[in-house]
């Protein structure tokens, strides 16, 4: 019974995390599809462009929540560790590859940073600090994205070893879809905030 309870909470929460908030909250405002415009990219950051900061914060609590209820839940039944982790990436992937949008979805810091919070929150508010501070120092998104998750599994093993394997996996596979980000960091292209309004951002939600 407590394996088909995991199984039921994995597909579901690759469910709820192929829900694209983006795409939801640019209909739900009358707004082009994400897809479409801009990067084509369905995140918070390209969601900013379109429709400004509002559709951009529904955008991203969106994108943050759908990774948090079902890892909760499963913490709740004492489910074991492994299990949980397999639930957060559950949500993860549902993101990043949505069976409701033909498995087109975004790069996943959000729901990633979501699933870290329910995880662990002192995990994922010191990851949240790391890309704070990477991004204040270089005002460039994507390299705070980068960084972050490179340093995740580190600050898991230290702070809950249970999870690490999870958030290594996160981690690994939301560095793989910055690899365009990580090219343009490399011949120095990619936009810092603020700097060139006329050039935008590559994306890195």
């Amino acid at each position: 019974m407590p394996d088909i309870l995991a199984l039921i909470l994995v597909i579901s929460a690759y469910l709820l995390g192929s829900i694209c908030s983006a795409i939801v909250v640019c209909k739900a405002l009358g707004l082009p599809d994400p897809r479409t415009q801009g990067s084509q990219n369905p995140g918070a950051t390209n969601v900013l462009r379109i429709g400004g900061k509002k559709a951009a914060l529904l955008t991203l609590a969106g994108d943050m929540l759908k990774g948090v209820p079902l890892v909760l839940l499963a913490q709740h039944l004492n489910i074991t560790p492994d299990l949980i982790s397999a639930i957060g990436l559950a949500a993860f992937l549902g993101h990043l590859y949505p069976v409701f949008f033909k498995f087109e979805g975004g790069k996943g810091v959000a729901t990633a940073l979501g699933v870290l919070l329910a995880l662990h929150w002192p995990l994922g508010l010191a990851v949240i600090g790391i890309w704070l501070v990477v991004f204040a120092a270089f005002r460039i998104s994507s390299l705070g994205s980068i960084i972050a998750f490179t340093v995740a599994p580190v600050v898991a093993w230290t702070l809950v070893p249970s999870y690490m394997l999870g958030v290594m996996a996160m981690s690994v596979l939301l560095i793989a879809r910055h690899k365009n980000n990580i090219k343009a960091l490399l011949k120095g292209e990619e936009r810092k905030f603020g700097v060139d309004k006329k050039s935008e951002p590559t994306e890195a939600d």
